[in-house]
This record gives C-alpha cells, structure tokens and sequence, in this order.
C-alpha cells in the first residue's frame, strides 16, 4: 500500500511518524501517510502568509488554468481516485465515482468563476459632490484560508475549499479528515502539477489538537469548516474576530403533499437517499411527513424500495449501502434506534448491526423528541410520519434546530411557493429530496446548520472583501 507525503508550501514531505488508514468494512489497510511534524506545520503556515500579496495579484488565467489542470486530471484519474475514496472512506464505489466526477465539475466551475470576478463599476455622480468620479468596486482576499473537512466526502468537500481559495488568490492550508486523509494527499499530486506560486496550498494531515493550534493562529484570519455542530459553534466561539464560515448538520426533512401522485418515485427517491453512503450526508432523507391521504401507499414503497437495496462490500459493484466510518458511529446509530423503538416508534425493517455497518432501517411513528428525529442520525435510518395537512409538516419541518434542506413533493404551484417561503432552511427542493446538490448553487444552512454558503461563486464571495479604488476627474 501507498504511504502518502503530506504538503507544504507545494511540495512533498516526509517524516518519521506514519499512520495507517484502515477500512471501515473489514479492517484492511487503504494506505497510510506521513504525520506533519511542528516544524512543517508552522513553514506551511508561514509560507501562506508570505505569499499573501504575491497569489492576491496573480493573472487570472494562471489560477483559472490550475483549476482547469485539476478538473481534467480528476477525470483521467477518476477510477484510481474513486477505488482510494472507498478504501478509506468505505463510501459503495458507486457513490465514490459519482463524488470524483461532482469535484472535477467543482473545480471546473471554479476556474470558470475566476475568469469573471472581475469587480463592477459605480458612477458616483449621482450626487453634485461626486461629478467627474468614478467608483471600481472589486473583491480581494481576506487572507490565507485554513480549510478543515470532513470524512464523508474526502475529495469533494476538499474540492468546495479548494477550489473557490486558488480562483480568487487565497492561500490555503488544508486539514483534511483524521479518517480520510489520503485521498486530500493525493489531490495534492495534482496540484503539484501545476504552476501556483509556493505556498498558495499546502495539505497536513495533522490531528485535531493540532488543527485547534492552526484555527487560533492569526496568520490565517479565514477558516472554513465543515463538519459537526459543537465542533464547529466552538471554532466560531473561540475565534470571534475572525471570519469563519460553517457548514455543519442537519436532519433533513421530506414533506410529501397530498396532491403528489407519482408515489413510486418519491419512495425511490426518499428510500435512495436516506441510505446512500449508509446516511452519512448532512442532508440524507431523515425525517418523512406524509400527508395522511398517501401515507399508507408511501410508507408501503418506501419499505419495498429500501429492501431491495444492495448492501455489503463496498467495493463491489451493485453495493448501495456500506459501512459507517467505523464501529463506534454505527454502535452510536444502533442505540439511537433502540431507543426510538423504545419511546413507542415501530421498526418497520433493518435496525441490526455488525461490526461498522447498520442495516438500512425505517421507523414510523417515533417520538418527535427522540434523538433519530430530533438530532443528525448520520446513519441508514429514515423515520416516516403521518401528518394531517401541509401546514402540520410545515411546523414539523421547523420545529427542528437544524435548517440544512428539505424537499417539498407537489406540484401545486402556489403550494411550492408558500411551503419554500416558510420553510426556515437553507434550500428547498420542490419535487425532490433534500439530498440534491449542484456544486455550483449556493449550499448552506440556517439556525445550528452554519453560517455562510458554498459553491464556487459563494465561497470566493466569503474569501473576499469588498475594496473601493476611486478614479476623479473623469467625463462620463
């Protein structure tokens, strides 16, 4: 197996300490990396810093044609990148192809973005004082970005901080996933390939006690993070005079109305993605509110579609379901489960464990206070709930601390609009689950799901502050 460097300052590094990085599913080794050492850590830091003005001014077709180099190696290396992502990640092959083709378009987006963010123009001969004068408005970098990720996605939420730094000149320091490290390092590789200036990026595999070092160095006055709730909140609260942008959980929610008739879509839709990656996506199906008039005919497909999902070995092919990150996750998911079935909810199918992976499971009637409806499941679990009118899953949608997504099933136009318009989260997806995510729409949440968007365009917009230059004397 590959034992990876970490990066600094672009370039490969080596040390004496190395980490294994095992399978979730059987324990087998994916590969294993080098561990930063102090010294690393702080010349990967010091080299962002140092190269602050440099990168800021750089052309733009030179960061633009990085990200372009980036997306198109990503598609020729696609199945080597896919096979690393499902060995450390134990994410079904499936799903890890689909992630390497979402980072190459999120790269690609990005270089596209950098092109054009080329500022506006403002007359400010509106008023007699400002004749003659004219505003240029541009956006700059804040400064060097400590990016921090997590395991569920190890290329494509690399790619959301990534990319959207290089489009506008940030320096970029990356700490990816302690469970997902290698497939960061390798995009490292990718990136050494290009002809960024030293110290645009570097990657460090480096453990939390670490990144908490990295979060409070005022070398680095920008940090996006994506991840946990109260790991998140506390970065924010320890940090409160920089700028940080938060893209935590949620518990996602369906509402399906009563005048959708395609339930045989909506139950693949909803059974699909409330298992996909085994739930361990912030915006996977959790919560179900079927109106009463299609709840027993939606909850039957539903069941019927998440029987015949393929689980086992996640890297054979035709595997929808594999394991959680590791055995204590699922331990975690499993006791959630008996707990609802405890305070009354009916397990419809699925709620057993082995070792790292939970079977799919669907509850029905469970408590709303129960922690699978109450807090992030993280896990193949879906809850399925019969409500008496639009407005009754409405309140229950909202009635949450998260506010990610939610999906909306209708097609009643003037019932899209009024669900989305009070609907506290941050997308709606009208005649679909919240699962869905263009990599170049603006993606975040509300309430405890963050502050802040990604997206290309919306992440090189947080990077970025607004900088007047004033022209006088001009005829316009």
């Amino acid at each position: 197996m590959t034992t990876f460097p970490y990066w600094v300052a672009g370039k490969p590094v080596t040390s004496d300490e190395t980490v294994v990085v095992r399978h979730s599913f059987d324990g087998s080794e994916a590969g294993s990396h080098h561990v930063p050492s102090t010294s690393d850590i702080e010349a990967a830091v010091q080299a962002a810093h140092d190269v602050s003005d440099e990168f800021a001014t750089l052309p733009a077709h030179v960061r633009a044609g990085a990200l372009d180099h980036v997306s198109r190696v990503l598609g020729e290396r696609s199945e080597e990148l896919a096979q690393l992502i499902t060995a450390e990640s134990g994410k079904p092959l499936k799903w890890a192809r689909g992630e390497v083709g979402r980072a190459a378009s999120t790269f690609r987006w990005a270089a596209e973005e950098a092109r054009r963010f080329s500022g506006d123009l403002q007359r400010l001969d509106t008023d007699p004082g400002g004749t003659g004068r004219l505003a240029l408005v541009r956006r700059v970098p804040k400064g060097p970005v400590l990016g921090i990720t997590p395991f569920n996605f190890p290329l494509n939420l690399v790619a959301h901080k990534v990319a959207p730094a290089i489009a506008v000149g940030a320096p970029i320091v990356l700490k990816p996933a302690p469970a997902t490290p290698l497939t960061a390092l390798l995009l490292g590789e990718i990136l050494a390939e290009t002809q960024l200036p030293a110290g645009s990026w570097s990657i460090l595999p480096v453990s939390n006690e670490e990144s908490a070092k990295l979060v409070a160095d005022p070398r680095l006055p920008v940090v996006s993070f994506t991840g946990s709730v109260p790991v998140g909140w506390g970065i924010r609260d320890s940090v409160p005079r920089k700028h940080v942008a938060l893209e935590l959980g949620g518990n996602a929610a369906v509402l399906v109305c009563p005048d959708w008739t395609d339930l045989d879509f909506a139950a693949q839709r909803i059974a699909t993605f409330a298992m996909y990656q085994a739930g361990q996506s912030c915006i996977s199906v959790q919560r179900v509110y079927a109106h009463a008039d299609v709840y027993d005919e939606l909850r039957a497909k539903v069941l019927e579609q998440v029987r015949a999902l393929g689980t086992g070995d996640p890297r054979a092919d035709g595997v929808d379901v594999g394991p959680l990150i590791n055995t204590d996750a699922a331990s975690r998911v499993e006791s959630w489960i008996t707990a609802a079935v405890d305070a009354g909810g009916e397990l419809l199918t699925g709620g057993k464990r082995d070792g790292a992976t939970v079977e799919p499971t669907v509850l029905a009637n469970v408590p709303e206070d129960a922690s699978v409806m109450a807090d992030e499941v993280f896990g193949p679990v879906v809850s399925i709930t019969r409500v008496d009118s639009v407005d009754d899953g409405v309140r229950r949608i909202n009635d949450s601390r998260f506010g990610l997504q939610a999906g909306v099933f209708t097609r009643d136009l003037p019932t899209a609009f009024d669900v989305s318009a009070k609907l506290r989260v941050g997308g709606v997806l009208v005649g679909d689950v919240p699962s869905f995510r263009a990599d170049q729409m603006p993606y975040g949440g509300v309430k405890d799901s963050g502050v802040g968007r990604e997206g290309p365009a919306s992440a090189m917009a947080d990077f970025t502050e607004e900088r007047v230059t004033v022209l006088t004397g001009l005829t316009l």
